[in-house]
C-alpha cells in the first residue's frame, strides 16, 4: 500500500471506464470489472487478515479500509470529474452510511449499559431457554446487542461443564444470526433494506415461518445434543462461579429500547418534505431520525452508570471498527451498485444470469443460495445491497410483486451469515469472548464443520419449503 502501489493501481482503473463514463458520470453500462476491485479487496481483507495478520490488522485496518476506497474515488474523480466523485461520497454518506453507523451505535450502547449479573446451573433445559431468550432479543435489540448481553450470563453458566463448546456454537448459530430476522433491527442488511424503502415489518411478515423453523429446529436439536452430552461428562465438583438469583441492571435502557423503534416508525411514516444535499435529496424525517437516535446515545451514556459498562467489559473498540469497515466498504461499492443497475447491460451480466431462469424471471432458490454463500465468508451486508440491486433494487415492487425474490435475498444474507466467523459481525466477537473465558473454541475451519453439519441440511429444507415453485 505504498505510493508506488497505489498509482498503478489508479491508473488502471481509470483506463477501463468509457469515455460514456467521464462525460454520464456512474452509468454502470460503460464500467469494466476492474471497478470492482477495490470492493472485493476490501472484502477479502476484512475476511482473512483477521486471521492470518492480527496484530497488523488489529493496528492498521483503517489504512487498508482507507486504500481500497481511495483506489475507487480517484478513478472517479479522473474521470468523471470531482464533482461527481463528491456527490458519489456524498449519496453514500446520507443515503447508507450515516443512518446505518448511527443505528448501530445506539443499539451497541444501550445494549451495553445493560447487565446481566448472577448465575445458573447450564443444564439442558436452561441452557435452551438461555439460547431461546437471546434469539428473541435479536431481532428488538440487533444480533450483536442481543449477543453483548447475552454471552456472558451464557458462558458464567456452563463454566463447570467439561464439554461446552456446543453451547457456543449453537449460540452464534442462534443469537447473533437468526434470531435477527424478523426486523431492521435485528441485523444490518435488514436495515440496509429498510434505508432503501422496504416496510420495517415486511420481515416480520414474510420472514416469520422460515425464522420459526429455524430458531425451533435449532433449539430442539440443541437440547437434545446437550441433554447427551450432559449426561455423558460430569461435572466438577465446585462451580467457578457459584449460583446465584439473576438480577438484571440498567433499566433507563430498557425504557430507550421502545423509543428506538418509535423514532424509526415515525421516521418511516412521517412525510416532512426533503434538503438537497450536493445533488442527493435526504428526507428531513431521516436526519430527524438520525438526530434522535443521537440524542438516545447519550441519554443513554448520561444516566447509566459507569459501572454497569464496566461490568459488562464494554469497549467503544467493536464500534470504532465497523465504522471504520464500512466507510470503505460503502465507497468501494458504488461502482459495483452502478453496475448491477445496469443489468444485463453491465459487466455483471454473467451474476444476473446466474439468478435467472431461461424466460428472464428470477430465481429464487439461486438468489437464497448465493446471497447466503457469499454472506458466508464476505459480511452480509453489503452482499444484501448487491443482491438488492441485482433484484432491480425497487423496494416497491420488491415488497409486492417480487416479494419471493426479497424474501430469498433476506433470508440468504441473515441465515447464512452463521456459516462461518466471519459471515456476520457478532460471530467473530463471541468467538473471542468464549476463547478470553477459557472456552476451546474451534478454529476458522473446525468452527465450518459444525455450521456444515448443522445448518446446511436446515437451509436446504427451508430452500425447498419456500423457494421452490
Amino acid at each position: 500500500m505504498t505510493k508506488n502501489s497505489i498509482v498503478p493501481a489508479l491508473a488502471v482503473l481509470a483506463l477501463s471506464a468509457s469515455p460514456a463514463f467521464a462525460a454520464q458520470g456512474l452509468e454502470g453500462a460503460s464500467l469494466g470489472l476492474a471497478w470492482a476491485v477495490p470492493f472485493a479487496g476490501l472484502l477479502l481483507s476484512i475476511a482473512i487478515m483477521p486471521l492470518v495478520a492480527e496484530r497488523f490488522w488489529h493496528h492498521h485496518r483503517g489504512k487498508v479500509a482507507a486504500f481500497w476506497a481511495l483506489l475507487t474515488i480517484v478513478p472517479i474523480a479522473l474521470t468523471g470529474g470531482a464533482s461527481t466523485a463528491a456527490a458519489a461520497v456524498v449519496h453514500a454518506a446520507f443515503a447508507e452510511y450515516i443512518p446505518f453507523i448511527v443505528l448501530l451505535l445506539t443499539l451497541f450502547t444501550v445494549a451495553g449499559g445493560i447487565v446481566i449479573r448472577g448465575n445458573l446451573r447450564g443444564a439442558p433445559l436452561t441452557n435452551t431457554v438461555l439460547l431461546a431468550i437471546g434469539a428473541g432479543l435479536a431481532s428488538i435489540i440487533g444480533t450483536t446487542g442481543a449477543a453483548m448481553i447475552m454471552i456472558r450470563p451464557v458462558i458464567r453458566a456452563n463454566d463447570d461443564r467439561k464439554h461446552n463448546v456446543h453451547v457456543i456454537v449453537f449460540f452464534i448459530f442462534l443469537v447473533a444470526n437468526a434470531g435477527g430476522a424478523l426486523t431492521p433491527l435485528g441485523d444490518p442488511p435488514l436495515f440496509l433494506g429498510f434505508l432503501r424503502g422496504v416496510d420495517f415489518f415486511w420481515p416480520t411478515v414474510h420472514l416469520f415461518w422460515p425464522t420459526v423453523l429455524i430458531v425451533g429446529v435449532l433449539l430442539a436439536v440443541f437440547f437434545l445434543l446437550d441433554s447427551y452430552v450432559y449426561a455423558r461428562e460430569g461435572h466438577l465438583a465446585r462451580d467457578p462461579t457459584p449460583e446465584r438469583p439473576i438480577s438484571v441492571l440498567g433499566g433507563i435502557n430498557f425504557l430507550l429500547i421502545p423509543a428506538i423503534i418509535a423514532v424509526i416508525l415515525i421516521s418511516a411514516a412521517a412525510d416532512w418534505g426533503t434538503v438537497n444535499i450536493y445533488g442527493t435529496e435526504v428526507a428531513v424525517a431521516s436526519l430527524a431520525r438520525d438526530a434522535s437516535l443521537v440524542a438516545i446515545v447519550l441519554v443513554s451514556l448520561v444516566l447509566t452508570p459507569g459501572a454497569n459498562r464496566t461490568e459488562n467489559s464494554f469497549s467503544w473498540e467493536p464500534m470504532r471498527e465497523v465504522a471504520e469497515l464500512f466507510a470503505g466498504i460503502f465507497i468501494t461499492i458504488i461502482p459495483v451498485l452502478a453496475m448491477l443497475k445496469a443489468g444485463s447491460a453491465g459487466a455483471f451480466a454473467p451474476l444476473v444470469a446466474l439468478v435467472q431462469d431461461p424466460g428472464g424471471a428470477p430465481d429464487n432458490l439461486a438468489y437464497f443460495w448465493i446471497t447466503g454463500g457469499l454472506s458466508s465468508f464476505l459480511d452480509n451486508a453489503p452482499t444484501y445491497l448487491v443482491f438488492f440491486e441485482m433484484a432491480g433494487g425497487d423496494a416497491q415492487y420488491l415488497m409486492r410483486e417480487g416479494a419471493g425474490t426479497l424474501a430469498a435475498i433476506s433470508a440468504g444474507a441473515v441465515f447464512m451469515g452463521a456459516n462461518t466467523y466471519i459471515g456476520n459481525a457478532p460471530n467473530f466477537m463471541v468467538y473471542a469472548i468464549a476463547r478470553d473465558r477459557g472456552v476451546r473454541m474451534p478454529g476458522f475451519f473446525g468452527y465450518m464443520l459444525w455450521s456444515g453439519a448443522f445448518l446446511l441440511p436446515l437451509f436446504a429444507a427451508v430452500s425447498w419449503l419456500f423457494f421452490t415453485g
